[in-house]
């Protein structure tokens, strides 16, 4: 009964419904799909924004943008999914066909935008937590809590590392550095220990 039902359903609509209908049924099953894989850790995703280039061995060559993309797996499925929904809402409130392409295209390519940054922003988050630690070696910082002397106990500092404040652990060989002081890191150690010393001539953020 059921099949029936949509059968009939199915050849009322005319060309173009039917379009919007098998973009926006289709795409919205493969968007819960792909939530859903998301939510167990299945989830996949491949960036596939095209920047050409030129090098010494072709006439040109593509490299993928992995500061921001905006076709991607998630971001194309998003596209069409907004594309067939805002097609057959428009259809159903009378809007003509070309009316109805350019309101679906805008809704589209609004989705594949904001998918887009929401990825970047995700992948800056995850640059920014995923720091080279070799990275703070010669860095200069403040220690924000004591650092006792001669590697007899554990202080921490705060220093940038990539262009973001970090707080970690360090050890000095010489006097106790107080809380304030300007450090520099001198050499990275087991475990992401820090060695430092008192470093007056040398400002946070330098």
């Amino acid at each position: 009964m059921t099949t029936l039902f949509f059968g009939q359903w199915w050849q009322e609509l005319t060309n173009t419904e039917q379009v919007f209908w098998g973009i926006a049924l289709i795409f919205s099953v493969l968007f819960v799909i792909q939530f859903v894989l998301s939510l167990v850790g299945l989830d996949f995703d491949h960036d596939a924004d095209l920047d050409m280039s030129v090098d010494s061995d072709s006439s040109s060559a593509y490299s993928l943008d992995t500061d921001f993309t905006l076709l991607s797996v998630r971001s194309i499925i998003a596209f069409f999914t907004f594309f067939g929904w805002a097609g057959v809402i428009s259809l159903n409130n009378g809007a003509s066909t070309l009316v109805a392409l350019g309101l679906a295209s805008i809704s589209g390519f609004s989705a594949m935008f904001v998918v887009g940054y929401m990825l970047y922003i995700f992948s800056k988050l995850s640059q920014a937590g995923n720091v080279d630690i070799n990275e703070a070696l010669f860095n200069t910082g403040e220690v924000y809590l004591n650092i006792p002397s001669n590697r007899e106990g554990l202080g921490k500092v705060h220093l940038k590392i990539q262009g973001s404040l970090r707080e970690m652990d360090a050890v000095t060989e010489g006097q106790t550095i107080p809380t304030g002081a300007s450090i520099r890191v001198v050499e990275i150690l087991h475990d992401n220990l820090l060695l430092v010393e008192p470093s007056e001539n040398y400002l946070l953020g330098d």
